[in-house]
């Protein structure tokens, strides 16, 4: 995959997500107190994959000639974590919310 092309799609995904869990805190400030420790615990894991995910994407923004294929794996790695706790995340939240 072109180079640019993977870079602009893990960049709208990552928008996607941000989009998403703009509305999740939004329900979790909402939510009673036996429900909000169990939403910051879910808004926790997937901020800490996130914040994995933008640092691998920056490292492929700036990454020269052919070393953004070694971050290429490292980036799909961090992507399909933050993939899975982004559906963790969202099943929860839509079984609550």
């Amino acid at each position: 995959m072109d180079r640019n092309v993977y870079i602009e799609n893990l960049k709208s995904q990552l928008d996607k997500w941000n989009t998403e869990m703009a509305k999740w805190e939004a329900q979790a400030a909402k939510a009673q107190a036996g429900m909000r420790a169990e939403y910051d615990k879910q808004l926790a894991t997937i901020k800490q994959h996130q914040t994995q995910a933008a640092e691998q994407l920056r490292k492929m923004q700036a990454a020269s000639g052919d070393a953004w294929t070694d971050f290429q794996r490292g980036t799909d790695e961090a992507w399909a974590a933050m993939r899975k706790a982004f559906e963790n995340a969202s099943a929860s939240f839509k079984k609550r919310g």
